[in-house]
């Protein structure tokens, strides 16, 4: 029996709302399941990349720390390196309680100065890490500035007989004799190259250093002070050589460095490294940049060697100098000990 077209429609009408109704629902499921998913994703996403926990550990307190007066006005204050479960970033200095320095983490030294005269100073010290935790106060020195005095001029001699000895696999220990000054020597201070590494008071002729590195050359000079900041000149450079690190290949620093300054020039003496051929070329550098490649035109010398290189002619110029060899591998080889001149 044939529908009624009407009621065919109606069926056929009712089939595809139905079916529609069907696939917008399984539609709805599938996209809120794809939210969900990536909702979980993102969080996920967001644990992974978490900020790392928050540094509340302080550093140690710093250890050794001593306290001289180099003059009328000034205290010099050193101290050992603190400790960090990260890294200590840096050091403040603290007179009568208040913070009169900040230095970075490799200062391990500083002169305090603007002091009144033969007045009793206290002194501590803390280390900070990057999160700005602070350590606790070192231990408390005592220094006292000494006495004022009339005008003096007048440096004090030359240390003299100056001598290193290694001290462990990072450290040296050097000695001299003692200076002369009209009034007298309140304080020695000790440079590698051209820069201060060490103090000690005027009454002490020994000094021991420590941090350094591996396989590498050192020079060493000191110079006497009194108590108008009047320093002498060098004394004669005392070079060390450190051990290599185990398993490192054997220093390949030129030796036997000498250097003299003339009027407008200096002149250099060196021995070559052994490399078992011969060295050919040599870099020159001069306060710390690159100053001339030293190349011989014929067969290079085995024994000593000398450059004479010309500076300004301003006197009273200093200058340090230091000495690599290409190697015959094509590398250049370790720095020589520096040696420092003053232009006359």
């Amino acid at each position: 029996m044939q529908r009624p077209l009407a009621a065919s429609l109606l069926t056929s009408w009712t089939a595809r709302t139905a079916r529609t109704a069907t696939n917008a629902a399984a539609a709805a499921t599938t996209t809120v399941a794809g939210v969900v998913t990536t909702v979980a994703v993102l969080l996920g996403l967001a644990a992974c990349s978490a900020p790392p926990a928050q540094d509340t550990s302080a550093p140690t307190a710093p250890t050794g720390v001593t306290a001289a007066a180099g003059s009328a006005s000034t205290v010099h204050v050193m101290w050992s390196a603190a400790t960090d479960d990260r890294a200590v970033t840096g050091y403040a200095v603290y007179r009568q309680g208040r913070k009169v320095k900040d230095l970075p983490a490799d200062t391990l030294m500083t002169d305090v100065t603007g002091l009144a005269p033969a007045a009793p100073q206290t002194f501590t010290v803390r280390a900070r890490d990057a999160a700005g935790n602070l350590s606790p106060d070192s231990a408390t020195v005592s220094a006292t500035t000494l006495a004022a005095t009339a005008e003096d001029r007048t440096p004090p001699t030359r240390p003299t007989a100056l001598r290193v000895a290694p001290a462990g696999p990072d450290g040296a220990t050097l000695a001299w004799r003692p200076a002369r000054d009209d009034t007298r020597v309140t304080a020695y201070d000790v440079y590698q190259g051209d820069a201060r590494v060490h103090t000690v008071p005027g009454t002490e002729t020994t000094a021991r250093l420590t941090g350094l590195r591996p396989g590498t050359a050192y020079s060493f000079t000191v110079r006497a002070r009194d108590a108008a900041e009047n320093s002498s000149p060098d004394s004669g450079p005392a070079d060390l050589t450190t051990a290599p690190a185990p398993g490192a290949p054997p220093n390949t620093a030129p030796t036997a460095v000498t250097a003299k300054a003339t009027k407008g020039a200096v002149t250099l003496t060196w021995t070559p490294p052994r490399t078992g051929a011969p060295v050919e070329e040599h870099q020159l550098y001069l306060n710390g940049r690159f100053a001339t490649t030293i190349v011989w035109g014929a067969q290079p010398p085995p024994g000593p060697v000398t450059y004479t290189l010309t500076v300004p002619t301003a006197p009273g110029t200093r200058y340090t100098l230091t000495l690599r060899a290409r190697l015959p591998d094509g590398t250049w080889g370790d720095f020589s000990a520096p040696r420092t001149v003053v232009t006359p």
